[in-house]
């Protein structure tokens, strides 16, 4: 029997002014050419940043994961906090001797170049390195006190993997962890995000800019000239979340639920900050589609291969477009959404037809905090169904 899954897209359709939010290593806007046309991009790493950023808004702390390569350093100061504060009490050289000894066994090796560092990312949750501490059940001046072979031994009784592998923060069980030096650490991700694609042509342009010098009385030059690459873009975002993966990730019903319907406002709210101050180019959707699947997601950008020329506004002939291919894909395969949720603003019968009426915005994450909600209910009414029917 195959197993139930989930799928909740997100299409997105948002517009921006003059701007550089996501820049290649010259300095240029990032693009791609598609439909023979080149067109305005946001990698799909810089938006998922921008996401994690705004999900973290609203989350504790202490309930946030982290990405970096300074894990070691993060556990030693764990273990010299007083026992009070969940610390294990230890001087600082020997709470890094023990930290280094803990890590042993996930093969993190310190950077070639900084001693403070390990050699590569790694994907946590603050919690995580807290059950770290709490597996030394209080003997940490015991272990750190023993010599490196002895140390060695009594930590590789520690499940030190299995603390890494559990109780995952919403953050790795949406994204993802990859480790590949240690299989047993990995996380399939929960969600895929699509790189952002401006649905019409665009035309890098260069904003010349001077600086004054206000100490500066004797001439009128400037004190200093320079250049910034920028275009302007209606872009089509997609994102994609698995629920029944984002289950399997977080092991509890109710927190799939909540992190489900935080991730699609995170998502929706969130934007990169490259040349944010330059630009202010914050902006919101024009419009948030939901198309809820069970068999396969539908990526809709090819409502775009033929670039939107903006006769009537790019804005609107895009959210039109994108009415049309969700049809036309249902109407050619068959493959009808199970629901379809939307907050927009742009007016048409063709629109409401396709997409439904616009909900305000908090009113679409409410529904899809119900819909989602039922999903889970009905899976574990049909998986305690299955078990009973299987012990009989």
């Amino acid at each position: 029997m195959n197993k139930p899954t989930l799928f909740v897209e997100v299409h997105i359709l948002q517009s921006l002014p003059p701007s550089n939010v996501n820049r290649d290593d010259s300095g240029t806007p990032k693009q791609a050419v598609y439909g023979g046309a080149r067109r305005a991009r946001v990698s799909s790493q810089a938006w998922k940043r921008a996401t994690r950023t705004e999900y973290a808004k609203h989350v504790p702390d202490a309930d946030r994961a982290t990405r970096t390569k300074r894990i070691a350093t993060l556990l030693a100061q764990r273990l010299a906090r007083p026992v009070a504060k969940g610390g294990a009490g230890l001087p600082d050289e020997q709470a890094d001797r023990l930290a280094a000894a803990l890590l042993e066994p996930l093969g993190i090796t310190k950077s070639a170049k900084k001693d403070d560092q390990s050699a590569y990312l790694l994907f946590f949750g603050r919690k995580q390195l807290d059950a770290l501490v709490k597996l030394l059940e209080g003997k940490a001046a015991e272990l750190a006190a023993l010599p490196d072979a002895d140390l060695k031994s009594e930590v590789g009784k520690l499940n030190v993997v299995q603390t890494l592998s559990t109780g995952h923060p919403a953050e790795v069980a949406l994204f993802g962890r990859m480790v590949a030096d240690l299989p047993a650490l990995n996380v399939d991700a929960s969600v895929q995000v699509a790189h952002a694609l401006s649905t019409h042509a665009v035309r890098t342009e260069f904003d010349y800019y001077t600086a004054v010098d206000d100490e500066n009385t004797d001439d009128h030059g400037a004190g200093m000239i320079g250049t910034v690459e920028f275009n302007s873009s209606t872009l089509y975002r997609y994102a994609v979340l698995g629920v029944h993966q984002l289950r399997d990730n977080l092991t509890d019903a109710e927190e799939t639920r909540r992190t489900a319907v935080r991730f699609v406002d995170a998502f929706a709210r969130s934007m990169p900050t490259g040349h944010q101050n330059t630009f202010a180019h914050r902006t919101l959707p024009h419009l948030v589609l939901l198309t809820v699947r069970t068999d396969q997601p539908v990526n809709l950008v090819s409502a775009y291969e033929e670039p939107v020329t903006g006769v009537t506004g790019l804005a609107t002939e895009s959210v039109v477009r994108l009415a049309d291919e969700l049809k036309a894909v249902g109407e050619t395969w068959g493959d009808q959404p199970l629901r379809t949720l939307a907050t927009y603003t742009t007016e048409g019968d063709k629109i409401t037809e396709v997409f439904g009426a616009s909900l305000p915005f908090p009113a679409l994450l409410d529904s899809l905090d119900a819909l989602v909600g039922q999903w889970l209910t009905d899976l574990q009414i049909t998986s305690t169904e299955a078990a009973q029917a299987g012990a009989r």
